[in-house]
């Protein structure tokens, strides 16, 4: 491998056997990666993150500190989970009925951001370049390129690829970005970008 090839695993933090983790990547104080997680490559896992055994993690993503990514979660590349934010993986937990095979399903798409104590309910999928705002409860699907804020969740924008709210006012009729200038056409409640 070359330099900075190598997964760095902080001597506090757990890795099972079985757990498979991508090349770069590295692993902080006090995490425990269960066995039969899939980890991908340059993926950055801050302090105290737990990833369970079916959880399924993709390559370049970030998850600060005290981050459960549980069973039934799947994470696309490059998303950013801030810190403390959660994912549950039923809907009704009793600790005294046993519920393993009610969880549901959720997923977060490429390159969305997932902001500091939001909370994802499961069964939910977070649409690609989308952003939830810190301590926004999610308890229905996201769009693609939704800016999510508030409990419940509700879009209250549109974000680019890059994070910037997109504006109104093209010439067009379009949406643009005021950082980058890509410019997206609305389709009801979903946005398409354009090709440059």
């Amino acid at each position: 491998m070359a330099p900075g090839d190598e997964v760095f695993v902080h001597p506090t933090a757990t890795v099972d056997d079985g757990a498979a983790v991508g090349r770069g990547t590295r692993i902080w104080h006090y995490c425990h990666v269960m066995s039969g997680a899939r980890i991908g490559a340059s993926c950055v896992l801050g302090q105290n993150v737990f990833v369970g055994g079916a959880a399924v993690v993709g390559d370049r993503v970030k998850i600060q500190n005290n981050v459960s990514v549980y069973d039934a979660v799947t994470i696309e590349d490059e998303v950013f989970c801030g810190p403390s934010m959660v994912f549950t993986n039923v809907l009704i937990p009793r600790a005294f009925i046993e519920r393993k095979a009610e969880y549901r399903p959720t997923r977060v798409r490429r390159g969305a951001t997932l902001g500091a104590n939001c909370t994802i309910l499961c069964g939910h999928t977070v649409g690609a370049y989308a952003l939830v705002g810190a301590g926004a409860v999610v308890t229905h699907d996201v769009p693609d390129h939704a800016l999510m804020l508030g409990v419940p969740a509700r879009r209250e924008a549109w974000v680019c690829r890059c994070g910037v709210t997109l504006m109104d006012g093209a010439p067009d009729g379009l949406l643009f970005c005021p950082a980058c200038g890509a410019r997206f056409r609305r389709r009801g409640d979903t946005l398409q970008p354009l090709a440059e």
